[in-house]
Parts: C-alpha cells; structure tokens; sequence
C-alpha cells in the first residue's frame, strides 16, 4: 500500500501515524491494513473515574437540598475529570478505530449530562456501539439516563407528551429536514411515553405513563412503543443516506459525491450494520483519490491530538487541558446545543486561526498564550483565580521529546515535511521552508505544525 495513502487513513480513521509504523504497513496491501484496523478495535476498553464518593448515598439524601447541591458539584468536577480522562484516551487509543468512531458519534447522538454516572454510562454505550448495528444503537440511545434527561423524554408521559426526543429522533438522528410530518411528530412521542430511569441511570418503562392507544405513524398504524418506532424509520432508505452522507462528510470529503455515497446507501441499508460500511469506504478506491486527501479541515480534537502523534505531551493540568479545547472551540462531553459541532470551515476564524497557528510552540517550546486572542474572554478563566492570568498564562506541558527523536531519527527536515504536510504546500511556503533546512529538527517540526497548511488532514 503506498505511504500517503497509509497516512490519508490513519489522518481520518486515527489521528496521524509515526514513521516506524508507515514503514511496516507500507509493506502490506490494501487488504491486510484495512483489516489489522478493525481486528484491533474488536475490543471494547471502557472508560471510567472513580465514583466511589457515591457508596452509601441513599434516595433520601438527594432529597436533601444541601446535601444534593453538594453531590451536584462534586458530579461537575468528575464529568471533567471524565472529559479529561477521554482527552487521554485518544492521545493514546488502543482501539484507534474504534475510538475515532465513538468521537463521531458523540457529535450525531449529541447529549450531555453533568451526571458522573450518567455521562460515563452514555460514553461508553457510544464506544460498545460505535461499530456494531445501527437499529439497536438507535434504540440504546433512547433508553440512555442522559439521553432521556436531554432531549426531556423523562417527562414524556401519556397525559402531557413531550415532542423533544420524537423530533429529533428523526431530524438529527435518523432521517434528516423536511423527511416527516408534525404529526408524525406526535405519534412518534406518543410512542416513547413511559421511558424512565432510576437513580443510577438504570432504564424502566413505566407502563402507567404509557399512552396505549393506537399510533399512526409513516402510515402504520398499532400500539407502537419506542424500539417499534425505530423499526418503521430505519425501514426507510433515506435512513440509510443520512447516516452514510454525515460518514462520508466526516471520514472523506465535506462535499458530497453522490455516486460514491449512492454505493454505501445500498451497502449500509442491508442489515445498517456500521462495520460493514466502514469496511467498503476504507477498501473503495475512492477513499484514496487526490480529491479527498489533505481536505479536511482539523476539528480541535484531531488538531491537539495530531500533534501529541508527532511529539508526545502531557498537560500537567486539567483546567488548562479544558482551556486549550475551549479557546479552540470544542469541549469534550460539552456540545454547543443538541445538533452538535457545525464541522469544516466553522472551525476556523480569525481567533482560532491565531491560535492555532500559535500552539505547537505554546505546546512544545512552553511559549505562553493570550486568552483575549478569543472572543468571550470571561468564560475562558473561569478555573484560573489569579487575576493576572486574565489575559495570558504559560500552560504547563513536558514534551516527550526523546520519543521524537526516536520516532523521527532517520527523517531529514526535508523528508519531514511530506510526514507532517499531507496537502499541497503553497509556493511561497516552499521558500521559506527550503530556507529554513538549517534549523534543528526540534524547531523544524514545530515550524511546520504552525504552517496553515497543518489544518489539513
């Protein structure tokens, strides 16, 4: 398999991949890579924190106002330290595969909760599910305690149905816009009433709450409950196009080719099984076509991570971990509102761009970085009580440098260029980067990790 295309693959299924293991998988086909990736995300590693300040809490201590609003903080503080925890993860994923798909997903089934125990419980029902079949997922989904505190389907009883869960079910998703009528709507909700949790987050269906009576929805009728629902959606092929058009934007091109995703819709309509999908876009020719390599724009995630592939780092704190994600624009386990991330281009303007370009060296070479470099500058220091680090502060990171050197010993700063660089390099970059041959390989990466050009995967 040729090296670039080794790299594409690693760029959209992981995070970038060091030259030590493009070397030994350039000696494979297609074939043998493609599939060394899902044999190695066959397992699932669960992620967790330790919640044991919650042995020997009983119902009627929550019902206790100050003992619950203190339970409530420590909760906030552990769903960070959760989100951290995943920042972790993924800077050094065994499933690489897998958990580059648990990533997506949490910006299609978009939820948050700042529940310990709910938060944990839905991302890692995400990462159980990420490659498995896409009907029980959905139906997992909807019977999560985070879910159904969001999208408020607790409240979803027969006497007052609450339509939240029931639209979005369908518009975000499932099926789309303009693919369902308000009516359906209501039928759909009608259908889910009785979901409910107990206090661990436990699923029940209350049969009490449950409207029994007769639904008509995508002209069936019958006393259809949730998962029954579910079935009558997916029995449309525009399920099957939605679902494969938001992989296609996220995993090949932000623009649509339609024959290319016309041939996935009829795979993935089969049996919507995620595998089997994934499988023929990473085998198809297309994937590894000129027009879809070095064209996606980094989200931050895949931006911090990126870098921690080159040279390994460590934040020493977790606020700060938190602060670098939130001057970017995207917070683990905290999406701006239930459609998630808008992606592409939305993720550069011209304060992320400045610190963008900036944070390799405040990464690498413990440069410091300005907090009014973004907009909403109150809501960045939020964890910081000095008053002097208003507006700039050091982030405290050690450098992994000898695995670098390790990784990199035999790459001259020319070789290095095209292992960091994977879209075209635009002349005048060229120059300056011929120009700057001289620089030690240390300053050199970090160079070429501040280049526009590095926003591209």
């Amino acid at each position: 398999m040729k090296s670039e295309h080794i790299q594409h693959l690693y760029n959209r299924v992981g995070f970038g991949i060091t030259p030590k293991e493009l070397a030994r998988l350039s000696k494979k086909s297609k074939k043998y890579v493609v599939n060394e990736l899902f044999a190695s995300s066959k397992k699932v590693t669960s992620l967790s924190v330790d919640t044991s300040y919650l042995k020997g809490i009983s119902f009627k201590d929550l019902k206790e106002p100050k003992q619950r609003r203190e339970l409530q903080k420590i909760s906030r503080k552990k769903v960070q330290e959760f989100s951290t925890a995943w920042f972790q993860r993924l800077n050094n994923p065994s499933e690489i595969l897998r958990e580059k798909m648990t990533l997506f997903w949490a910006n299609h089934f978009v939820c948050e909760s700042k529940n310990i125990l709910y938060a944990e419980s839905y991302n890692n029902m995400l990462r159980r599910n990420a490659l498995g079949n896409f009907n029980n997922f959905t139906k997992t989904v909807s019977k999560e305690a985070a879910m159904l505190a969001y999208l408020n389907n607790k409240q979803n009883k027969k006497e007052s149905p609450n339509e939240n869960f029931a639209r979005e079910l369908m518009e975000l998703f499932t099926l789309g816009q303009d693919q369902y009528t308000e009516q359906d709507i209501k039928e759909s909700a009608r259908s889910f009433t009785g979901y409910t949790n107990n206090v661990k987050g436990k699923f029940f269906f209350r049969e009490k709450y449950h409207d029994e009576n007769n639904k008509t929805f995508f002209g069936k009728t019958g006393d259809f409950q949730g998962d029954d629902i579910i079935d009558i959606i997916l029995e449309k092929k525009q399920c099957a196009r939605f679902i494969s058009e938001k992989i296609y934007r996220y995993f090949v091109n932000e623009n649509i080719n339609e024959k290319h995703v016309n041939e996935m819709v009829e795979v993935f309509y089969k049996d919507y099984n995620i595998e089997n999908l994934m499988r023929f876009v990473l085998l198809s020719k297309w994937f590894y076509a000129d027009e879809n390599i070095g064209t996606k724009i980094k989200s931050p995630i895949e931006f911090l991570v990126g870098i921690n592939t080159i040279v390994p780092y460590t934040i020493e704190k977790q606020n700060q971990v938190l602060l670098l994600q939130r001057l970017l624009g995207q917070i683990l386990l905290s999406p701006p509102n239930v459609a998630g991330w808008k992606t592409g281009r939305n993720w550069i303007d011209s304060n992320t761009i400045v610190t963008r370009l900036r944070l390799p060296s405040v990464l690498l070479n413990n440069a410091e970085i300005a907090y009014s470099e973004i907009g909403d500058e109150e809501t960045m220091i939020t964890n910081f009580k000095k008053r002097k680090l208003r507006r700039k502060a050091f982030i405290k990171v050690s450098a992994d440098w000898n695995s670098f050197e390790e990784n990199y010993k035999k790459k001259s700063n020319k070789e290095l260029v095209h292992q960091i660089i994977t879209t075209k390099i635009n002349s005048g970059t060229e120059v300056m980067l011929e120009r700057n041959q001289q620089l030690s390989k240390h300053d050199f990466v970090v160079q070429l990790m501040s280049l526009p050009e590095y926003q591209l995967c």
